[in-house]
């Protein structure tokens, strides 16, 4: 299959250029100003990274300690040449976030430096109302499935790592551009499911995929492979530590929270509910570029769950497709049913409706559809 180039960040693509230039500095220099406890050489080396980013220093070279310098290593010699300024964008900003780990000393002291934020999120009241609308269903476990998946994508708004999209509280008419739930669910309530669930955000995100995840268990014969990062990536991305430390926030806040994290530790003490930490999730590669032993896990499942807008660029290759191109040209290699839920935080998007992407092309003449987190898509392969 012929796909579209990757985004790069040279200009080519006003955003792509302006979220490296401008938004990813400015994200690095609060994690400075929110950690004012890091030693002065920690503080230096990230401030560095920001002004390296402005310059358009070119990419470094990964080096240890790290688990990844091996798989890095080799997706770096695929850039050589490449600058900050001048990049693949889905190598050079997942490349920001490895700098950020290993500058910061991550692997050394395992210290999240997006920790402040993620606690401020978790102690908001509007996870928790969430959370709370999320677990208040009376409905049938089916209805209540297909609620909570909604649920989900419109919590992917909330992403620390871009405000525009984190600061919007309601829903409009229109804003689901497209709804495969319906494709979706036979397989997430099929008998003997085993549900692969790719997770994005941690804080409001992760409480509602957990509310998602918690409806799926209740199948007796369902089984949930949570699939999280093993380090800090765009802000408020689920590592393994975010997980635990939401269940027991949820078991410190009690009622129906504590219920659900009691339900969540007991499938997990059954092996029903697995956590799978891997460091492909934080790396450059596109997903039919997977290492062997994830392609294998994700080649099991009776559906794969996608959440969020980088793993919707990392399955499409961050690419510019047609927007009415069908979802499974993009999506068909993957070989095995999945269904994507996303909050629009980049340009790359197909599977719209005939006609939709021109009619709010032409209502939006700053053309920020595509980038500005108020709308979404739920789309589904049915393999």
């Amino acid at each position: 299959m012929q796909r579209p180039p990757p985004l790069r960040t040279d200009g080519s693509n006003e955003f792509t250029r302006y979220s490296m230039q401008v938004r990813v500095p400015r994200i690095i220099r609060d994690a400075v100003d929110r950690n004012p406890d890091y030693a002065p050489g920690i503080k230096e080396a990230l401030t560095g990274l920001a002004s390296e980013i402005e310059g358009d220093f070119p990419l470094p070279l990964p080096r240890p300690p790290a688990p990844d310098v091996e798989a890095w290593t080799s997706a770096h010699d695929e850039h050589v040449g490449e600058s900050w300024l001048d990049a693949e964008w889905f190598h050079a900003e997942l490349a920001v976030y490895r700098e950020i780990a290993w500058r910061s000393r991550f692997w050394e002291t395992e210290r999240d430096p997006f920790a402040p934020a993620k606690e401020e999120e978790l102690a908001s009241d509007r996870l928790w109302t969430r959370l709370a609308a999320s677990l208040s269903s009376t409905a049938a476990r089916e209805q209540r499935v297909n609620d909570l998946l909604e649920a989900s994508l419109w919590g992917n708004r909330v992403d620390l790592s871009y405000s525009v999209a984190a600061s919007r509280e309601h829903r409009e008419e229109g804003d689901l551009l497209a709804d495969d739930r319906a494709l979706a669910l036979p397989f997430l309530l099929r008998p003997e499911a085993l549900v692969q669930y790719v997770a994005d955000n941690t804080g409001t995100e992760l409480a509602i995929d957990l509310a998602l995840v918690d409806a799926l268990l209740e199948g007796p014969e369902t089984s949930v492979v949570l699939h999280v990062k093993m380090q800090p990536v765009f802000v408020s991305d689920a590592i393994t530590r975010d997980v635990w430390r939401m269940l027991a926030a949820m078991k410190d806040r009690g009622g129906d929270s504590r219920a659900l994290a009691e339900r969540l530790h007991a499938a997990f003490d059954a092996k029903r509910l697995v956590v799978a930490p891997d460091p492909y999730w934080s790396g450059p590669r596109f997903l039919w570029e997977a290492p062997q032993h994830l392609a294998k896990m994700l080649g099991k499942a009776t559906i794969v769950v996608l959440k969020g807008d980088a793993n919707y660029r990392r399955l499409v290759g961050d690419a510019i497709w047609p927007p009415s191109a069908p979802f499974a040209r993009a999506a068909s290699y993957m070989g095995v049913p999945l269904v994507c839920a996303r909050t629009m935080k980049s340009d790359s998007v197909l599977g719209l409706p005939a006609g939709l992407a021109e009619k709010l092309d032409a209502g939006d003449t700053a053309k920020t559809w595509r980038i500005d987190g108020k709308r979404g898509v739920v789309q589904a392969y049915a393999g």
